[in-house]
């Protein structure tokens, strides 16, 4: 009898699940659930305001996720819980949450219903950019080791500057929760009844090192004397390496996933980590950009090397026996649909309608026809900041060249370019380090969806390009991971680079250069690089100085 396993993979605004044969890769049906809350930017369910660069999510809608996608796919496929072995589950990250000490988070508490510090913090929250910066000044005062393994920066986007945020604004809140957990060990939490840490979040997130540990409390006290205890008093449960088993599906999660108890649960995973062996790859040299509504940059190697502006270098981070190296781009698709909610003309959308076509491949029918620099625009892709290699979440996009005859299909094209570029800076930034990038594979909605744009990365980063065979990379990861849990002598696998040979899947596509192409983009690069240390390095701050005139406007 074949055995299956499911992967849980929660994105930014939604949850989707899968559902794989064990012993061919197959997968046999898929499911999605929206969040119910989405992302809470401007106000909280009962509408208290939130003010500028929040992002908070309800943590019931990843319960909901759980209880509506798993019971699809078991429906769909029509495989028996009996014969489902093993469970993994991967979310954004840093995405946090504060918890009493039974697992209850304080939004789900009637005293904390009204208060925005209770909710869980998505990872693109940037209010607590401010907390972030005062940790980098202070671990470079003290000469922190822990920065080099970071890129030199620590992010808003990571756990600390969250943590610090809630002190800072809300000491009761801070004082009455337990536990500030990642959303992903708070899910395994809910399934197995066991809360356990991924050492993955904890050493991209936390600042988390194998072998020494977290940073000294003294580095702890001089960013505020009430966070010395911080790691002791607020970061419950062991930390487990990815590849191991948490737990197992409890009775009440039974009841809510439709799977049975005692089913193998995995420790919890990072989207963009997990997906790394659903494409195959198994060694050094190999980057995976994961193209969603952001992009992260994945490789791995056997060596540590100081990387400027990576989000981080953790040992036995993506797969055992080698550094992980993670970087990335914090604005992709959104960056895309930000445009077309925004900025389209009438007369596009009705004619896309009148042809009964989606509106984003109405527009790539239109930019495909454009030549490379035909534009005459290039633009920075910091619609929601840079996450590397500037690590700057207070930087702004912007677009140079238009005139009145430019037209939407130039701009639409030229911030796709600008996502390209972004994506080649990373990958000379970790060459010129000592990490080589020889080869480039490409997962995420993009990558299935729009070969225009894997063209123009093709042409821009001057590789070939692999394209994941699955369109669920970060489940199929996840799946993958949850057979590894299960074990061989339960029809599972006992590494994750066995589990990979098999269940991991590539697309017979592949996305060469247009060595024409790329000449031109090679011209329109080094205008970007130009505007990139301008305007990212400090020579002129006009973007923050026009972010604090807004934030003080909004203010009043």
């Amino acid at each position: 009898m074949a055995k299956y396993s499911v992967g849980v993979d929660f994105g930014s605004l939604s949850g989707r699940a899968v559902i794989v044969n064990v012993e061919t890769g197959e997968e046999l049906a898929d499911a999605a659930l929206d969040y119910p809350h989405a992302v809470m930017d401007k106000e909280l369910p009962d509408g208290t305001k939130l003010g500028v660069d929040w992002a908070l999510q309800h943590p019931q809608d990843y319960l909901d996720v759980l209880g509506t996608t798993i019971p699809q796919v078991l429906e769909q496929s029509g495989i028996s819980a009996e014969d489902v072995i093993g469970l993994g589950i991967d979310f954004t990250a840093c995405t946090g949450l504060p918890v009493k000490r039974d697992g209850t988070p304080l939004c789900f508490l009637e005293e904390y219903r009204t208060d925005p510090h209770a909710y869980v913090k998505l990872w693109k929250h940037h209010a607590a950019q401010k907390y972030a910066s005062r940790i980098n000044e202070v671990a470079k005062q003290r000469g922190e080791v822990f920065l080099k393994r970071y890129g030199d920066k620590t992010s808003s986007e990571w756990m600390l500057p969250k943590v610090w945020q809630i002190l800072d604004e809300d000491e009761t809140l801070y004082q009455d929760m337990d536990y500030f957990v990642e959303a992903a060990d708070w899910v395994v939490w809910q399934l197995t009844g066991v809360q356990t840490r991924t050492s993955c979040a904890a050493g991209y997130k936390a600042l988390y090192h194998k072998q020494t540990g977290y940073p000294k409390h003294s580095f702890y006290e001089a960013l505020d004397p009430r966070l010395a205890d911080f790691t002791e008093e607020k970061l419950g449960g062991p930390i487990c390496p990815i590849g191991d088993k948490a737990g197992e599906i409890t009775g009440q999660a039974a009841a809510l996933t439709g799977l049975k108890p005692g089913t193998a649960v995995a420790v919890a995973n990072v989207d963009a980590h997990v997906t790394v062996p659903a494409v195959k790859i198994d060694g050094p040299g190999k980057m995976l950009a994961i193209m969603g509504t952001s992009t992260c940059h994945m490789i791995i190697s056997k060596e540590e090397k100081a990387v400027p502006g990576i989000c981080g270098v953790v040992e036995d981070g993506i797969l055992p026996g080698f550094y992980g190296y993670e970087a990335g781009q914090s604005c992709v698709g959104d960056h895309f649909a930000w445009f077309i909610d925004n900025c389209l003309p009438a007369a596009y959308l009705d004619e896309a309608k009148e042809r009964g076509m989606n509106i984003h491949r109405y527009l790539r029918e239109k930019a495909e026809k454009l030549r490379p620099g035909e534009s005459g625009l290039v633009a920075l892709d910091w619609w929601n900041g840079n996450r590397s290699v500037l690590v700057d979440v207070d930087l702004t996009g912007m677009i140079l060249g238009m005139t009145l005859q430019t037209k939407p299909e130039e701009i639409y094209r030229a911030l796709i370019e600008a996502t390209a570029y972004g994506t080649r800076k990373i990958i000379e930034t970790f060459e010129e380090s000592g990490v080589p990038v020889n080869e480039f594979y490409a997962s995420g909605g993009i990558s299935q969806k729009d070969p225009m744009t894997m063209q123009i990365y093709a042409d821009v980063i001057r590789r070939p390009i692999k394209i994941a065979g699955s369109a669920q990379g970060p489940a199929l990861g996840s799946a993958i991971f949850g057979a590894v849990a299960a074990g061989k002598e339960n029809g599972g696998y006992d590494s994750v680079f066995e589990a990979e040979k098999v269940m991991g899947n590539l697309k017979d596509i592949t996305y060469y250069p247009d060595a024409e192409h790329s000449a031109v983009y090679d011209r329109l690069y080094a205008e970007y690089n130009l505007l990139h240390d301008y305007f990212g390095r400090g020579a002129n701050d006009v973007m923050k100085r026009l972010k604090q005139l807004r934030i003080e406007a909004k203010g009043k």
